[in-house]
């Protein structure tokens, strides 16, 4: 019977050093991140997929990356990415904006999927809508009622662009654009309620199977330096297709919650007749040099665009 424990202890032991030896480590990323430089657009490019997974007519998205809260320094990191993968794969061309005029009616309907960079606004009333017509000069002659209506107006342009069909693709911080909003955390799946600093994170398929984890299929936990996100509000009813979830278990938390519940780092959705795609990964830039991140990101574009297909369902 010793024996047979010993054995069993043996073969879980060859089993975890295979796991790990398996696992797609990220070099640790540097605390301090500078702005995109050649080399590193140069190892993105390199890294990217040559080709879309679904072939499909050329979409078009709107990459909308102002911050009024708290800055990302890997924003411009996360615009060289979708500009890399949209020319490379030729799924996509990618436009750039910190206007949030772009997102009107009449202007964010030229395009088919909206993504939200690291749009982070001020704490406690985290609009950033409202920081931005407040804080820009442009707006400085709207009185206090206009200004809440114009809030209200371009929050209504984005749910009515994704329940009318199209596509959202919400990137980490994006998450906290509008916090206390119902609707829109309703949208994209839930609110930010706080993180434990930025460490290595390990990061696992829920279903290996589905069609969006594909590009993580057969090369085991992604680690990788992040902000591990712990979500509240509409989070908790969980009324989402999870795909990636972190490991909870070893990770430093001084306010000692983030093991109280299963924390999913990236999950699609639908809303209304269009789709949404969360990806937490990453705050830091070097994953990005991942051909599976990048494979990853592509696909979940794809899926917020309508083009590739798959099971979106709350399980």
């Amino acid at each position: 019977m010793l024996k047979h424990c010993h054995l069993n202890h043996g073969i879980l032991l060859v089993a975890t050093l295979a796991a790990v030896a398996h696992a797609e480590k990220i070099p640790y990323a540097k605390s301090n991140i500078v702005p995109p430089t050649p080399q590193w657009s140069a190892l993105v490019e390199k890294s990217a997929p040559a080709k879309p997974t679904v072939e499909a007519p050329k979409r078009k998205l709107l990459v909308f990356s102002l911050f009024t809260g708290y800055d990302h320094k890997v924003i411009p990191h996360v615009d060289r990415v979708f500009q890399i993968l949209g020319k490379k794969s030729g799924a996509f061309e990618a436009d750039i904006t910190t206007d949030i005029e772009m997102l009107s009616p009449e202007k964010l309907g030229a395009y088919d999927v909206l993504v939200l960079n690291n749009n982070c606004s001020k704490d406690k009333r985290q609009n950033l809508f409202l920081d931005e017509l407040e804080s820009n000069a442009k707006y400085r002659n709207m009185t206090k009622p206009e200004r809440q209506a114009k809030a209200a107006a371009l929050e209504k342009s984005m749910l009515d662009f994704v329940a009318g069909g199209k596509g959202l693709v919400d990137m980490h911080g994006a998450i906290i654009m509008l916090n206390n909003s119902p609707e829109f955390t309703k949208m994209v799946g839930a609110a930010l309620d706080y993180h434990p600093p930025n460490q290595a994170v390990t990061v696992r398929t829920v279903d290996e199977n589905h069609p969006l984890t594909a590009a993580f299929r057969g090369k085991g936990p992604f680690i990788h330096r992040d902000e591990p996100y712990c979500f509240k509000g509409a989070y908790n009813k969980l009324n989402f297709r999870p795909l990636l979830s972190m490991d909870v278990k070893d990770l430093k938390d001084p306010v000692g919650r983030v093991g109280d519940i299963v924390r999913y780092v990236s999950w699609i959705k639908p809303y209304g007749a269009g789709r949404v795609f969360y990806c937490s990964p990453s705050h830091f830039s070097e994953s990005y040099q991942s051909p599976t991140l990048l494979r990853f990101i592509l696909d979940g574009t794809q899926y917020a665009a309508g083009d590739l297909k798959c099971d979106d369902s709350k399980p």
